[in-house]
C-alpha cells in the first residue's frame, strides 16, 4: 500500500506492507524511507498543517496523535494523501556509485528496464482542440492580471465536455483553496467542496477536463515553457484526472511588439510517456531551487536520443494543443470562490438585485453561484436537480425558488 506524503519538501511516497499498521508503524516507515525521525514528525490528514508555522501550531493537529490508532480506521487507502510537518533538517541518501563502463558488470533488471524507457517527443495530442468559454477565461485572467498583477501563481480546475473526436470545451473554472508564490503553487484542496463541484458538474452534463495555472512576471524572464515543479504538478493532476484528453493550460503575460503586455493563453497535454513515468515513480520529486528548472530529474537512467541520462528537457513532455473560444451555457459574473475576498450571502442579494430582468433559471446559470447554494443544499437530491434545471434551461420548481430568494433576502 502506497501513501502519498506532502511536506515542505514537496510530494513523496511511503510504502506500507501491512494495511492494518498503526500510526506508530507508519511513522517508523516514514523515518526509514524519508529520513525524518519519529520524534520530530507531526502527521495529519488536514492540509492546513502545512500552513502552521511553529511546533505549538502543529500540536493543534491531533487527528493522528495516538500512536496506537490503526491507519485503516482513518479511511486511508492506497494513494491516500497525508501532510507532514517536522523540525530541523533531514539527510537524503546520496546516489549509489556505479563502476564506470559496462565491462565485467552484470546487468540488473532495472538496467534492462531503463534501456527500454525511451523518452521521445509525442507529435499528436489526444485532445484535438481546447475551446474556452470567453466569460470563464476572462474571469480567471482578469483576477490574476488586475488583482494579483501576475506577481503570484494561481490555478484552477477546468470543467466542461469532451466530444467523441477529442475536442474539449471548458465551460467553467473552479478555483480551489491555494497558496501561490512567485515560483510555486500549493493547492490546499478541500475534498468536501470538490464533491459539491463534481455533483454540480454531473448535473450540468460536464466533468473535470484539465488544469489551468498562471506563470508570474518573474518566471517570464526564465528560459522554459514549464518549470520542473510545474511539470510534476501537471503530471500528478493529469494522472489523477484519468482522462486521455486532459488539458493543461498556462496563462501568462507576454510583451508585444509595441512594448505593452498582453495576456496569453497556451494549452498542452502532458505526453503519455510523462504520465507513465510519473505514475511509475521515475521522477525525482524533491525539487531543489538550484536545479535547472528546464530539466526534470529521473531516479534512474532513461534513453533520450542515443544517450542514457537522468535529466530530461521538460519540452519533451509537452504536446501542444490548439486553442479556440466559444460562448458557453453559463455566465461567470458571480464572485468566485476561495479568492482574497470571501464570497458571502450579500453577493447573492446583489446578484439577484442586478439580474431582475432575467428569468429565474438564467439568474442561477452561473457555476460559482451554484457552488455557494450547494453548501446549504442536499448534495444527492437538491444539487443535481438545480443543476439539471440550468442544463435544460427549464423552470425552477417553486420550492427551490422560494428557498433561494429567502437566502438572498436574509443577507
Amino acid at each position: 500500500m502506497m501513501i502519498r506524503i506532502r511536506s515542505r519538501d514537496g510530494l513523496e511516497r511511503v510504502t506500507i506492507d501491512n494495511p492494518h499498521a498503526t500510526i506508530s508503524q507508519l511513522k517508523s516507515q516514514i523515518e526509514s524511507q524519508l529520513r525524518v525521525s519519529v520524534q520530530s514528525q507531526t502527521l495529519s490528514a488536514n492540509q492546513n498543517l502545512l500552513l502552521a508555522k511553529t511546533p505549538d501550531d502543529w500540536s493543534r493537529f491531533t487527528d493522528m496523535a495516538n500512536p496506537h490508532t490503526p491507519i485503516s480506521s482513518l479511511n486511508l487507502t492506497h494513494g491516500s494523501m497525508l501532510y507532514l510537518a517536522y523540525e530541523g533538517e533531514r539527510t537524503i541518501a546520496g546516489p549509489a556509485v556505479q563502476p564506470a563502463g559496462s565491462f565485467g558488470r552484470k546487468m540488473t533488471m532495472d538496467d534492462l528496464i531503463a534501456k527500454q524507457m525511451r523518452v521521445t517527443r509525442q507529435e499528436n495530442p489526444h485532445c484535438e482542440l481546447v475551446s474556452f468559454d470567453r466569460d470563464a477565461a476572462n474571469a480567471f485572467q482578469h483576477y490574476v492580471n488586475e488583482t494579483l498583477a501576475f506577481a503570484v501563481k494561481r490555478g484552477g480546475f477546468m470543467y466542461g465536455t469532451v466530444s467523441p473526436e477529442g475536442k474539449v470545451e471548458v465551460d467553467f473554472i473552479y478555483e480551489p483553496p491555494q497558496q501561490g508564490t512567485e515560483e510555486n503553487l500549493l493547492l490546499l484542496r478541500d475534498p468536501d467542496e470538490e464533491k459539491l463541484v463534481d455533483a454540480i458538474a454531473i448535473g450540468l452534463g460536464m466533468r473535470k477536463v484539465g488544469f489551468i495555472f498562471t506563470q508570474t512576471i518573474s518566471q517570464d524572464k526564465k528560459d522554459y515553457t514549464m518549470s520542473t515543479a510545474e511539470v510534476l504538478q501537471a503530471a500528478e493532476l493529469h494522472s489523477e484526472g484519468d482522462l486521455k484528453e486532459w488539458v493543461t493550460a498556462i496563462v501568462k503575460l507576454e510583451v508585444n511588439e509595441d512594448g505593452a503586455a498582453d495576456v496569453h493563453f497556451e494549452a498542452f497535454q502532458m505526453s503519455d510517456m510523462c504520465v507513465r513515468l510519473f505514475k511509475e515513480g521515475w521522477f525525482e520529486t524533491d525539487v531543489k531551487d538550484e536545479i535547472d528548472p528546464k530539466l526534470s530529474k529521473m531516479k534512474k537512467d532513461v534513453v533520450v536520443g542515443v544517450k542514457d541520462t537522468r535529466e530530461v528537457d521538460n519540452d519533451f513532455f509537452l504536446v501542444v494543443v490548439k486553442i479556440a473560444d466559444h460562448q458557453g451555457p453559463l455566465s461567470s459574473s458571480f464572485p468566485i470562490e476561495n479568492r482574497i475576498i470571501p464570497v458571502s450571502m450579500n453577493a447573492l442579494k446583489d446578484h439577484f438585485n442586478r439580474t431582475k430582468s432575467l428569468s429565474f433559471v438564467k439568474r442561477i446559470s452561473d457555476f460559482h453561484l451554484l457552488l455557494l447554494l450547494a453548501k446549504f443544499l442536499d448534495i444527492n437530491a437538491d444539487v443535481p436537480a438545480l443543476a439539471e434545471c440550468v442544463l435544460t434551461q427549464s423552470a425552477v420548481p417553486e420550492g427551490y425558488k422560494l428557498l433561494i430568494e429567502s437566502m438572498a433576502s436574509a443577507s
